[in-house]
């Protein structure tokens, strides 16, 4: 009988780098993102609260033009006008 020669390879029969990788730094990575996407997000909340702080702002009573109202008088006047 012949010998049969057996080969210990360290390389999976696969070649996929990914595996690689190891698992720490894949978790590192994901916590930063994580972490990066809840600040923005609770800074985009305070932006907008800001903004729409501001926007009231504008359009408060007392930053508005005092409008011109006729007095009674004038208006009497203008209905004789029109009904005759």
């Amino acid at each position: 009988m012949p010998p049969v020669n057996q080969q210990s390879s360290a390389k999976p029969a696969s070649n996929l780098d990914l595996f690689a990788i190891p698992p720490s730094f894949i978790l590192q990575i994901g916590t930063a993102s994580i972490l990066l996407l809840l600040i923005t997000g609770k800074t985009t909340v305070k932006a907008l609260e800001a903004i729409g702080e501001a926007s009231e702002e504008l359009f408060r009573g007392d930053r508005l033009p005092n409008l011109d109202f006729p007095d009674e008088h004038e208006i009497n006047q203008d209905e004789k006008i029109y009904t005759k």
